[in-house]
């Protein structure tokens, strides 16, 4: 009898563990046995939601429940039958209806009631990204409008010049984003950025006429030079040379323009104005009917930058 009641209370011990680490281990580690339990049944169970949760993103059950769930809004009648399309004015709108249609082709496979999709699976912010991606559009807000239907607002971009690269011609915006291709024979009148890189230089080179107004309307073209500064043909025919750097350049073509404004440079049949050399003006003059052609320099005259030589 004895012996049974010394058994008792280990039998006992042994119910109330059934994670338990083994003695021998708990004696070479900084824990005692009550410690020991806690931890392994801590890992036991952590393991255990563990594989849980990878059976659960295995069978895709969140997916399936959001599904049902956007199912069962379009049954009870939340579902996309059409969509509004505002702000677009020069883009084509087939590129806009190609994305919305692809989503909402997306969103009835996903769930539908009657063949149209559930408008609680619309993914509105991927249709948005997408659009973002064209040059056209500027921003964009796509917004679900109950009970049936969604509205795309779009705000384009303007178009302030074309840009000629390597014989390709395209929009470009104000920051020099590209818009479009367009073709020679649809040509806008619109400002010409010629050159290399010339389209990320829109908008230095805006700034740079924003300070001479009355030779903005006149100019022609602008070729981005060397990756550092501008040529600007006028309309008239002339050439104008910047210096580098935009400070410097922006000097430049301010007495430029006030020497033009008082001694009318622009339409004298003057073909070339070299502004690079610090306080002088270097100008080019057309060669005569029969003249023979001769080197650069024979044709060109140095004059202080405040006089012009006729």
């Amino acid at each position: 009898m004895n012996a049974q009641a010394r058994r008792a209370p280990a039998s006992r011990g042994a119910k109330r563990t059934k994670v338990a680490v083994p003695r021998r281990v708990v004696d070479r580690l900084p824990v005692n046995q009550a410690q020991a339990n806690w931890l392994a049944r801590t890992i036991f169970i952590l393991f255990v939601l563990a594989i849980a949760a990878a059976a659960i993103v295995a069978l895709d059950l969140p997916a399936k429940a959001g599904n049902a769930l956007g199912d069962a809004l379009g049954r009870a009648g939340f579902a996309v039958d059409g969509y509004q399309i505002v702000g677009l004015n020069r883009m084509k709108r087939s590129m806009v209806d190609g994305v919305v249609t692809a989503e909402l082709h997306r969103a009835a496979e996903a769930g539908s009631a009657g063949g149209k999709p559930a408008e609680a699976l619309v993914d509105v912010a991927a249709i948005r990204d997408k659009l973002l991606q064209f040059g056209w559009i500027k921003d964009a807000r796509v917004s679900r409008r109950l009970p049936d239907g969604l509205v795309i607002d779009i705000v384009e971009r303007k178009p302030a010049a074309l840009w000629q690269n390597r014989e390709q011609l395209s929009l470009i915006d104000r920051e020099g984003v590209v818009l479009d291709r367009v073709p020679i024979s649809e040509m806008p009148d619109l400002p010409l950025l010629i050159g290399p890189g010339a389209n990320g230089q829109a908008a230095s080179l805006d700034r740079l006429l924003a300070d001479v107004p009355t030779l903005k309307p006149q100019l022609a073209a602008a070729t981005w030079v060397g990756q550092r500064r501008w040529d600007l043909a006028f309309q008239s025919g002339e050439t104008v040379v910047l210096p580098e750097g935009e400070t410097t350049a922006a000097d430049a073509l301010g007495k430029f323009a006030r020497l033009d404004k008082s001694a009318g440079l622009l339409g004298r049949g003057i073909k070339r104005f070299d502004l690079r050399l610090p306080g002088k003006m270097t100008v080019r003059l057309p060669r005569a009917p029969g003249e023979a052609i001769a080197p650069a320099d024979a044709n060109t005259a140095a004059v202080p930058n405040g006089s012009v030589k006729d």
